[in-house]
């Protein structure tokens, strides 16, 4: 039995370190993302974004807006 471990996408690597880094969950982030963009999304939906699955641009925006990370889309 062969398994592929899915990779995370240099996006998903910055989302995640930096919720390390405040301490916070990935549940945590959905909530503020709907809060601030008034769209659905759930944990399933960003796992999808961080493992680069999916690439919703004003989800993405924020993201980077809720963390204060730089948005790859410039």
């Amino acid at each position: 039995m062969i398994v592929f471990m899915a990779q995370v996408c240099n996006f998903g690597k910055e989302v995640k370190k930096k919720l390390v880094d405040i301490d916070q969950s990935q549940e945590w982030l959905c909530q503020k993302v709907r809060e601030d963009s008034g769209l659905y999304i759930d944990s399933a939906y960003m796992s999808r974004i961080i493992y680069g699955r999916c690439s919703p641009d004003k989800i993405i925006a924020s993201i980077c807006k809720v963390l204060d990370i730089p948005n790859p889309a410039g």
